[in-house]
């Protein structure tokens, strides 16, 4: 088995209002420093040994992520059986 962890975000030109609402609470809370917030989403697969990197590429664009707005990028990692 393998464990395949997807980031998707909003691409830089996409409007992020749940990073604007997140990034006005926290100035709003005293917190300093922060500059920006990007709201994005992880998804977290296990598949079969024989997934290809291909498929999971196909899965990403074909229904993880929408491409038109977003980027996503993958890594996959072996999953020791215990």
């Amino acid at each position: 088995m393998k464990k395949v962890k997807v980031v998707v975000t909003l691409k830089e030109s996409v409007l992020d209002p749940q990073g604007q609402a997140v990034s006005g609470a926290v100035e709003r809370l005293g917190f300093k420093g922060v500059a920006s917030v990007r709201i994005g989403k992880l998804i977290e697969l296990e598949v079969e040994d024989f997934v290809t990197d291909s498929e999971i590429k196909e899965m990403c664009e074909k229904l993880l992520a929408n491409t038109v707005i977003e980027d996503y990028r993958y890594e996959v990692e072996e999953v020791i059986a215990q």
